[in-house]
């Protein structure tokens, strides 16, 4: 399976978003259902709705009713996981939701995650194991 950030969710839902047609064609190569966190997805509704409103928020919704993005819950041990990965890599910074994100990587052995931040680049999985980033 495979993670994905809230920039190609974002990029995926505003047709405009200078990563739009990049996001698109990646999607095409991936498969589905794709897999993120409730902060994740609380932070591309944040970012599309500012940029396209309800339009866009729609869009992405749709993608969950339709089974195509599946949203996970953090577990109490990736709670508890999340505030040492911020402290971790607080020169980046990291936020909520990547940490969510490597989090739920290092409880499910997943390590493709479909975004365009480059800090993917510098997290480890369990301290070693790099991600998969999609596009490359």
């Amino acid at each position: 399976m495979t993670l994905v950030d809230a920039g190609p969710l974002v990029a995926l839902n505003y047709a405009r978003d200078v990563h739009h047609e990049v996001a698109v064609a990646t999607l095409d190569t991936l498969a589905l259902p794709l897999l993120t966190t409730w902060p994740v997805l609380a932070e591309a509704m944040h970012l599309v709705g500012r940029v396209d409103g309800w339009a866009s928020q729609r869009r992405l919704w749709r993608l969950v009713e339709e089974g195509h993005l599946e949203t996970a819950a953090p577990s109490p041990a990736a709670v508890e996981r999340m505030p040492k990965l911020m402290g971790k890599y607080a020169d980046r910074p990291m936020d909520l939701g990547d940490a969510s994100l490597v989090a739920l990587a290092e409880e499910r052995d997943e390590r493709r995650i479909f975004t365009f931040d480059a800090d993917f680049l510098v997290y480890r999985l369990g301290g070693r194991r790099a991600f998969e980033v999609v596009p490359d």
